[in-house]
């Protein structure tokens, strides 16, 4: 994802437009090799990456991790499923704001009651497609909050006379504001992972009245 300095909220608003996601339908029907899924991954995932030459969208060592740590279900005779590859997407944007740990809680729920489950009144890529149907509504909302926060940078520092100090400035007030949100989001959505967690532990029985001890 590249972003033009001298041009930089069309640039921003541009590279928005590049963020995809991996369509359950171009997931083949056939289970893949770890190599066919990295392929897969780095093909569709590529143009969101922040270095496109260098970073790793998925490597081997990632996905034996994701298993390692139960945040994804083990392969059967080395290859994955669909639903392997659906999880691996949710994980793959998680894991830019989660630790592995809340990743894990979130997403442990889903595994237990949908993955490979034929018995379940829906499927997890039904979960998956209504979730990621989302996408296009939701990234003029951000498109939306991003030029309100471009805006509101640049009418601070007025009072700077170097023009070339005053974009320093107001370029770093504009991050901090795309920052603060995120900060804000992320204390809300470990609330929330918190609050399942809570949920999903089974609670102690009280104790009948009049029994004693010994």
């Amino acid at each position: 994802m590249t972003i033009n300095t001298d041009n930089l909220l069309e640039s921003i608003l541009a590279s928005l437009d590049r963020v995809d996601y991996i369509r359950a339908e171009e997931i083949p029907d056939i289970d893949l090799y770890m190599d066919q899924v990295t392929s897969l991954m780095e093909e569709r995932l590529k143009p969101s990456a922040r270095h496109e030459d260098t970073d790793k969208i998925l490597t081997r060592t990632m996905i034996n991790n994701y298993t390692k740590n139960d945040l994804l279900p083990p392969p059967v005779k080395k290859k994955y499923s669909r639903e392997h590859i659906l999880l691996l997407v949710f994980i793959y944007y998680f894991k830019g704001v989660l630790s592995m740990g809340d990743i894990q809680k979130l997403l442990q729920p889903l595994t237990e009651k949908y993955f490979h489950n034929e018995e379940s009144t829906r499927s997890l890529e039904e979960i998956y497609e209504t979730v990621f149907s989302m996408e296009n509504s939701r990234a003029q909302e951000v498109k939306e909050d991003v030029k309100a926060a471009y805006e509101r940078a640049g009418s601070l520092f007025t009072d700077t006379e170097d023009e070339e100090e005053a974009g320093m400035l107001r370029n770093f007030a504009f991050i901090c504001i795309l920052s603060f949100d995120v900060y804000m989001k992320k204390l809300m959505i470990e609330k929330i992972i918190d609050g399942l967690s809570e949920q999903r532990q089974p609670k102690k029985k009280d104790k009948k009245q009049g029994d004693t001890n010994g």
